[in-house]
C-alpha cells in the first residue's frame, strides 16, 4: 500500500518548549486514521505543520511524493480547522462555492445531499449558525472535496450524539465508495472508535502508540487479583498502568492473551477485563508509557 503522508523526525519548539518533538508518522492511501490525544498534546500544531500553515523547527514532510517546503502548501489536501475562519457575513452556499474552487475532485451533487442530510439551510449566514451547524458547514467541505488527503481537526465540536453519529456514518459509507486517506484528531476518543482502522494515540509531543483499533482493543487488558499474583503473572508483559485498591492489584496489559493465560490467570484467581479504547488511553497516558 503507497504512503501518502511521511513525517520524519518532525519538531516544532517555541523557545523552550517543544510543541511537538522527534515524531515520526505514516499515512498510507485509502486508510481512516485518528489521531487521539487530550488538549494540549501538540496535535493541532502537527497538523498545522502537515498542511503547511506552520513550518516545523526540524524534520522534513513528505506529501504524495513531494517534501514540503518553507511556504509551500500540499496539493489535493482539505484541511478542516477546529476553528474555521469564514467569513461571518457570507451565506453557507457561498462558503462552499469559494471551497469548490480549491478541490478539483469537488462533488457538487455530494455536497447538495449532505445540506439535506444535515438539514442545513445554504442562504443562512455564517454568523446566524450555532457552533455545531459551524463545524457541519466544514465537515460538508472535507466530504464534498473528495480530497486525497482529509484532514480533520475536532470535526464534531458542537454537535449533539444523533448529529455525531450521523457524520460519522455518513463518512465511513462515503470512504467505501470513494476510498481516500483521512485522518481525524480528536480527543473523543470512544466515539471515534468505530470508525477509524488505524490509531495515532499522541501526548507531549510524541507518538506513544501507532497500531490497527482491532489490534488495541485485543490487547488491551485490565487485570486484578492479589498483589503478588499479579505480579508474577505479568512480569515480562507491556504493563501500562498499574495501582493498588484495598489488599489487590490494578495492572493494565498491552499484550496479546492466548487461552493458556487466561486458563492460568482463572487459575490463580486473577480477573481479565477488555478496556474500551478511552480506559486504554487514560491509562496509557496516566503512566507515561511509550509502545514501540
Amino acid at each position: 500500500m503507497r504512503t501518502i503522508l511521511a513525517c520524519t523526525n518532525l519538531t516544532k519548539n517555541y523557545g523552550k518548549h517543544d510543541a511537538v518533538r522527534n515524531l515520526e508518522m505514516k499515512l498510507n492511501e485509502n486508510t481512516i486514521y485518528g489521531l487521539l490525544g487530550r488538549n494540549g498534546a501538540g496535535k493541532t500544531t502537527l497538523l498545522n505543520m502537515i498542511t503547511g500553515c506552520l513550518f516545523p523547527s526540524y524534520g522534513q514532510i513528505e506529501v504524495a511524493g513531494f517534501w514540503l517546503k518553507k511556504g509551500e502548501t500540499p496539493q489535493d489536501v482539505c484541511y478542516i480547522r477546529e476553528k474555521n475562519l469564514f467569513f461571518g457575513g457570507a451565506k453557507v452556499m457561498e462558503i462552499l462555492q469559494l471551497a469548490s474552487v480549491f478541490h478539483k475532485n469537488w462533488d457538487w451533487s455530494f455536497a447538495h445531499e449532505l445540506l439535506r442530510m444535515f438539514n442545513l439551510n445554504p442562504n443562512k449566514k455564517i454568523r446566524q449558525l450555532s457552533r455545531g451547524m459551524e463545524s457541519l458547514v466544514g465537515n460538508i467541505i472535507g466530504l464534498a472535496s473528495r480530497a486525497r488527503l482529509t484532514i480533520y481537526d475536532e470535526p464534531v465540536l458542537g454537535l449533539d450524539v444523533l448529529m455525531r453519529e450521523r457524520f460519522y456514518r455518513i463518512l465511513v459509507e462515503d470512504h467505501a465508495e470513494h476510498p481516500r486517506t483521512i485522518l481525524c484528531s480528536t480527543h473523543l476518543i470512544d466515539e471515534i472508535a468505530m470508525v477509524i482502522q488505524q490509531a495515532y494515540i499522541m501526548d507531549s509531543g510524541s507518538i506513544q502508540l501507532h497500531d490497527e483499533v482491532d489490534n488495541i482493543q485485543k490487547q488491551s487488558h485490565l487485570l486484578k487479583g492479589d498483589p503478588e499474583t499479579v505480579e508474577s503473572f505479568i512480569y515480562g508483559r507491556q504493563v501500562i498502568y498499574q495501582e493498588t485498591y484495598g489488599k489487590g492489584l490494578l495492572a493494565a496489559v498491552y499484550a496479546t492473551l492466548g487461552d493458556s493465560d487466561r486458563q492460568l490467570a482463572n487459575e490463580l484467581g486473577i480477573s481479565i477485563e477488555s478496556l474500551p479504547l478511552q480506559k486504554f488511553f487514560s491509562y496509557l497516558i496516566e503512566g507515561g508509557q511509550r509502545i514501540e
